[in-house]
């Protein structure tokens, strides 16, 4: 897999990923969510007590190919998806 853009919100995340052809989507997105799960409450305790026994991601995704739209469009959609409202307490590192 390649993650060619993304912007992450408080609850949701925006990716521009590329996955080879024999790799189901269900499994490309199920990978992300495993590895990106299991490095955030190892290395946040917060994280760890906060989401206790719970899944950190929700069970859901949505999916869309890029292959009537340019990778481009994409990345400028992905580029411009902020929050309408500044969160003050919401930091990427």
């Amino acid at each position: 897999m390649v993650i060619y853009a993304g912007s992450i919100n408080r609850d949701h995340v925006h990716m521009l990923i590329g996955i080879a052809p024999q790799l189901s989507v269900s499994k490309a997105v199920q990978y992300l969510k495993g590895k990106s799960s299991h490095k955030l409450l190892s290395e946040f305790q917060s994280l760890r007590r906060r989401y206790w026994g719970q899944h950190l991601w929700a069970r859901g995704y949505w999916v869309a190919t890029s292959g009537n739209v340019t990778d481009e469009v994409w990345k400028e959609y992905i580029k411009n998806q902020t929050p309408p409202e500044p969160d003050d307490e919401f930091h990427v590192v």
